[in-house]
């Protein structure tokens, strides 16, 4: 292998891969993947846990195979009683330990029973079938039992602020003030050894098997234009300031213009922002970007990863994965990250309704974008009680400034509600007809502006199901996993706080759908983008975009849509001048992806080291203070509040 200047290459290559490249040459090359694929299965294979230690063995992995055997164990003593046995606990799991009763080893018995629980302990002896009768079957070492003939305790243990159990309930913030104790519980060990796997399986699959490139982008640098709040990071030069990247984004696009054309990393972002339930402040995302690709491309590939590096235990996953557009999702589903595990979706009935006397529907589709839709609750009637519909109703209200209006199928098949005083029997039948209503389904209806409407009855949906599967109604399979695409969204949206302004829906950096680029120029906001969004069981796990690769358009949508100072981005402007390819890429939130493989309520039960949903370590107890002359050479002073002055004093 040569490059331009006739200089061969090989020294750039490991042998592995060049001997992989030469076979992929020849005739009949199938030998050469065969190779690779033994190779990696090789490299798979169990791992040595007793590697480089002093242990023989670990607690989980013995069995009746090793009777016989005389083995050194360390462990945490789970569990112990009347100084007769102790349960003696690692990683791997559980066994139990004979504790001697002869006088010969009472050195044995004294330390052992002796050691308070959560002490760590290295133990010696033989292991031996349990008496008939004894055997565990729930423990995996439940047939066997190690008798003790010597013992060490390493560390005693003092008491504990919780029991080391799963069963054990703790409230989250003494868990978090306690994490090194937390860690130790089966859950977490399970949790945090499954994102490790998962980690490897996608390294393996996207550098080995498919030529990505690892890179690790910088975490200290300047302010990014739009999206979400950035730390800040004081330097010594006087008024200037770091910013910690909330994504590697323009990085890994100018890795794309540096030519190395397929970039991943397991990366780490910054958001500030504030006290948002289950979200950190720190979190890992799977980054990728590549050259010359497009959004088909960029879909194949995470499909593939997904699968490749998806734990056996949840089962399988079929690709493709379904995909559907922005606009489906909020007219069926009220969110752009819909949850396709039941149904419940949302139904028109403004068709149906146009031609009723009912005043509040014909006043709500006199607007342009006015609309009557609804959702159907199944076995409402039986399963939620009047106080949920209320709540359900008062929802709506709350949030979204939305009146609900409800329908009931009696058991005769006729209906309850306000609306039947003003529907003939035949119109009532199609109404049923049209809601596909069963006896006692209740149905939520809805009248008013599109997105608006949408919103309520797609927030409505998901408490209903909450509410449904409080009851006893299963709806959801938490064994099962959804995965969905949602594209076409809008490039820009409508700012909250001033809806004459436009911000971007995904970055500053996406390319608008290629049907819709005069657009751009005309009229920027019925432009659709090249983002896509990944969806799994109703949670954003991913998103990307296939980028802006021309400095004048990304100039044009920074200064004239956007109204940005372009200056910030003038090193990224500039480099999309010289020689930038088509490119684009996507991230998955590896922390989100790992909590619903495991099915954990937060995202923090699959972080080692979680801040609070406030944002603070309750451990170390950070963020804190630091001293007016350790601010000193930032050139920071800080103007305390009255009440954090007194504070401080005392």
């Amino acid at each position: 292998m040569k490059c331009s200047c006739g200089m061969a290459l090989s020294w750039l290559l490991p042998r592995s891969l060049l001997e992989l490249a030469r076979g992929l040459t020849r005739p009949g090359c199938g030998w050469a993947l065969r190779r690779a694929a033994s190779a990696s299965a090789s490299a798979s294979a169990a791992p040595d846990f007793n590697s480089f230690v002093t242990r023989t063995n670990t607690c989980g992995e013995l069995r009746s195979a090793h009777v016989g055997q005389e083995v050194t164990l360390y462990g945490w003593i789970q569990y112990q009683r009347q100084g007769l046995f102790l349960v003696l606990r690692d990683f791997q799991g559980l066994i139990q330990v004979i504790i001697p009763q002869d006088e010969a080893h009472s050195h044995v018995k004294n330390l052992l029973s002796n050691a308070p629980v959560e002490s760590v302990v290295r133990v010696t002896g033989i292991v031996s079938p349990r008496p008939p009768g004894q055997e565990n079957p729930k423990m995996p070492t439940g047939d066997i039992e190690v008798k003790a003939e010597t013992a060490e305790v390493l560390n005693s243990c003092k008491k504990l602020p919780f029991e080391i159990k799963d069963f054990i309930k703790k409230s989250e913030a003494l868990r978090m003030q306690y994490r090194y104790l937390d860690l130790r519980s089966f859950q977490l060990q399970y949790n945090l050894r499954l994102r490790s796997r998962v980690v490897m399986k996608m390294r393996e699959y996207l550098c080995n098997l498919h030529g990505f490139v690892d890179v690790e982008t910088p975490t200290l640098f300047k302010r990014t234009p739009g999206g979400a709040k950035e730390f800040l990071v004081p330097s010594r030069e006087v008024g200037k300031f770091y910013c910690l990247p909330q994504s590697p984004q323009q990085f890994k696009q100018l890795l794309m213009v540096g030519g190395l054309d397929r970039y991943f990393q397991v990366a780490r972002c910054y958001r500030d922002e504030g006290s948002r339930p289950d979200r950190q402040p720190e979190f890992t995302q799977i980054d990728i970007e590549m050259s010359f690709v497009d959004k088909a491309g960029i879909q194949k590939l995470v499909e593939g990863l997904l699968q490749y590096s998806w734990p056996e235990e949840r089962g399988s996953i079929s690709t493709p994965f379904p995909s559907m557009t922005y606009e489906e999702a909020l007219a069926d589903y009220g969110t752009d990250k819909p949850d396709t595990r039941f149904g419940m979706k949302i139904v028109s009935i403004s068709d149906f309704l146009r031609r009723s006397n009912i005043q509040f529907i014909q006043n709500a589709l006199s607007y342009p974008h006015g609309t009557v839709k609804a959702i159907c609750i199944p076995q409402g009637v039986r399963y939620l009680k009047n106080k949920n519909l209320e709540s359900l109703k008062e929802s709506a209200k709350s949030k979204f400034n939305q009146e609900i209006v409800e329908i009931i199928c009696r058991p005769d098949g006729s209906l309850k509600s306000l609306l039947t005083r003003f529907l003939d029997e035949k119109q009532q039948s199609q109404l049923v007809q049209a809601l596909n209503m069963q006896v006692d389904d209740v149905v939520l209806l809805a009248a008013g502006e599109q997105k608006q409407v949408c919103s309520a009855l797609g927030s409505l949906r998901l408490e209903s199901a909450d509410l449904l599967e409080a009851a006893g109604l299963v709806l959801r399979d938490p064994a099962a996993f959804h995965f969905l695409w949602v594209v076409d969204f809008p490039l820009f949206l409508s700012k909250e706080e001033n809806p004459t302004e436009l911000e971007a829906a995904h970055h500053p950096f996406t390319a608008p759908h290629p049907s819709d680029t005069s657009l751009l120029y005309s009229d920027p906001t019925k432009v659709r983008s090249q983002h896509y969004d990944l969806v799994l069981n109703g949670n954003e796990i991913g998103g990307g975009s296939i980028r802006i690769h021309s400095a004048e358009q990304q100039r044009f949508v920074l200064e004239e849509v956007l109204k940005e100072d372009s200056e910030v981005l003038s090193h990224l402007l500039e480099a999309l001048e010289l020689g930038a390819p088509p490119h684009g890429g996507i991230a998955l939130g590896l922390d989100r992806l790992i909590s619903l493989i495991v099915d954990a309520p937060s995202i923090r039960d699959v972080i080692a080291f979680p801040k609070s949903f406030r944002g603070r370590d309750l451990m170390g107890n950070a963020p804190d203070y630091v001293t007016p002359e350790e601010l000193k050479p930032y050139h920071i002073q800080v103007s305390w509040p009255l009440e954090e002055k007194e504070a401080k004093k005392n």
